[in-house]
């Protein structure tokens, strides 16, 4: 807040003078005649609704809550205000306060909508710096041109790194290939060798280290001014290619956003290293892009984070030990291939999600509480016009709101108090509107049928999705399997209604684990339930036909081996030393 600033401008900051007289005229109806309703930024008058009706007698003031901790509040000066009644005193209070409410639900639903535009410009500002490097890294197939673009994405992206180097394997280990920010290369050649840089090619994971002298694996080997590090290896699809090394002078430089930003332009610089070499490397860029489209679906909500991964991992984790069974599964063996379809399937099967509207997704309660507030808003207005008492009606409602599943009379209560309405001033309220009435008389869950429909064209919007996507014929089936995990055995999933034998056992697989993380997980509805909740659901499922008994039982029977089994799965190549027979700094 800058007291120096006008109270005018600081008003238009966060609201809108058009839209505050939109809120106004509404008051004023429910208002005695020949008052003036204002807003006041500390003591100074910066709106009134009409300031030609002069004078007054008493001025009620109530405050607005708002996000830039102004001290903004709304008075109604009154005329004759000692011959008022209490009644009517406290009408008015009334009215102001939902006014005031009114105002700061509009102040922060503007707050939200501007976060969401700039949050939106971030990533797109982060999807067009992603998509110059991969076109630079791709522009030429010679290795100093990908080397030199690399360097150059380095050096001019917002990295805060003042030295770069690229390593490449040469016949007798990795040798210093180019640089930047150094007067000589030779600074980084003591760091070959060192702990440090074994860790890194063996794990292939890169890493952040902010106070870089504390570091044993460094063994001393750094020049005096580098205080930070970011080392990160630069893969192709059957090996380390060569090892990117950023560095600053001061401590705590890079966070996690640079690892990964980075990690994005080794993985490109790995590919385009690799077709130098004439390797193979196209799965190695499907890797990271599938990946990435699954976390970008995960990161839009904090409960569903990390879901499709798990989902993923224990899918695979299933299905090879299905193939492992020699009876009653003989006749399922899931190749290499189809596991890894199995694992893309699981790792992009909400990816539709993306599509669907924010408030559907993250839904919580039938009713979001600015619409809970102003419900109890309007239960004190016809509490105080006809002297009753609303606070436990009100509560009612708040519990209703939260059930998954509300009582028949709690249903029949809601359907009583929607036909209430009042008139205030020649103003008639309903105390619940049509919307409202709807989302509480749900019988099951909290989303309206409307909602319900949005959710569930999700597997065919992944479909819509992933179909522009030329996959390899190993994954021909994953658009199948991905548009079938909600389908069930007795017709009744969606979004085709297929039964039987027309869902793939893939698919099924998929349905099973998604489940059961789901129900293990907490989501904004409802809280985790433990693994035995879980599997008796799966049991109720397949008992009703939705599910395959066999698929269930087994995955019930073997669940801890499954789980174990879902911590250790690596589908990324193996990585192996290789050498290059002919000198890389003499090639093109």
């Amino acid at each position: 807040m800058n007291t120096s600033i006008k109270p005018k401008i600081r008003l238009k900051r966060f609201i809108r003078p058009k839209k505050l007289k939109v809120f106004f005229e509404k008051a004023a109806a429910l208002l005695p005649k020949n008052s003036l309703l204002c807003a006041y930024i500390d003591d100074t008058p910066v709106f009134c609704a009409d300031p030609s009706i002069y004078p007054f007698e008493k001025t009620i003031f109530t405050t607005v809550v708002n996000d830039a901790n102004e001290n903004l509040r709304i008075g109604v000066s009154l005329q004759n205000f000692s011959e008022l009644s209490e009644k009517e005193i406290n009408q008015i209070k009334a009215v102001l306060e939902f006014t005031s409410y009114s105002i700061s639900a509009h102040i922060e639903s503007e707050k939200a909508r501007r976060l969401i535009g700039e949050e939106t410009l971030s990533k797109y500002r982060e999807l067009s710096i992603l998509h110059r490097s991969i076109v630079e890294l791709n522009n030429s197939p010679k290795l100093k041109d990908v080397i030199k673009a690399l360097i150059k994405e380095c050096k001019s992206s917002k990295i805060p790194a003042e030295m770069g180097v690229v390593y490449l394997p040469e016949e007798d280990g990795f040798t210093v290939f180019d640089s930047f920010g150094a007067d000589s290369a030779e600074i980084f050649e003591e760091l070959i060798g060192c702990s440090l840089f074994t860790d890194i090619i063996t794990s292939l994971h890169g890493e952040i280290l902010n106070d870089a002298e504390q570091d044993h694996r460094c063994e001393n080997k750094l020049c005096g001014n580098i205080r930070s590090i970011l080392i990160m290896p630069i893969p192709s699809p059957n090996l380390c290619e060569g090892m990117l090394v950023l560095t600053s002078k001061h401590a705590n430089a890079f966070n996690a956003a640079h690892l990964k930003h980075v990690y994005t332009l080794a993985s490109v610089a790995g590919i385009s290293i690799s077709n130098a070499y004439n390797f193979e490397s196209i799965r190695v860029l499907m890797d990271a892009l599938l990946k990435a489209l699954a976390e970008a679906i995960d990161a839009r909500d904090p409960f569903t984070a990390g879901h499709s991964e798990r989902v993923a991992h224990l899918a695979i984790s299933f299905a090879r030990l299905i193939s492992q069974e020699g009876n009653l599964f003989n006749e399922t063996k899931f190749t290499d291939e189809q596991l890894r379809e199995i694992f893309y399937s699981g790792i992009l099967h909400d990816i539709g999600k993306i599509g669907i509207k924010e408030y559907v997704l993250t839904k919580k309660n039938r009713l979001p509480n600015s619409i809970l507030d102003i419900i109890g808003m309007r239960m004190k207005l016809f509490g105080i016009h006809h002297h009753k008492e609303w606070e436990d009606d009100y509560n009612r409602v708040k519990q209703i709101n939260i059930s998954l599943s509300p009582e028949q009379d709690d249903l029949d209560f809601i359907h009583n108090i929607s036909e209430i309405k009042f008139n205030i001033n020649g103003a008639n309220i309903q105390l619940l509107q049509p919307e409202e009435q709807k989302s509480l008389l749900i019988q099951k869950g909290n989303l309206t049928p409307e909602e319900r429909r949005e959710i569930e064209r999700h597997p065919a919007e992944s479909k819509r999705i992933l179909e522009h996507i030329p996959f390899h014929e190993d994954l021909a089936q994953l658009l199948t399997i991905i548009c079938q995990h909600h389908e069930r055995l007795d017709g009744s999933g969606y979004p085709a209604g297929i039964k039987g034998n027309e869902i793939l056992i893939q698919s099924q697989i998929l349905a099973i684990v998604d489940i059961y993380d789901a129900i293990t997980q907490e989501r904004h509805y409802k809280p985790a339930k433990p693994q035995t909740r879980a599997l008796q659901i799966l049991k109720q499922e397949a008992a009703e036909g939705k599910l395959d008994k066999h698929l269930v039982n087994f995955f019930i029977d073997n669940i801890l081996e499954i789980l174990e089994g879902s911590k250790s799965i690596n589908l990324d190549r193996p990585i192996s030393p290789r050498f290059c027979k002919i000198h890389r700094n003499n090639l093109n």
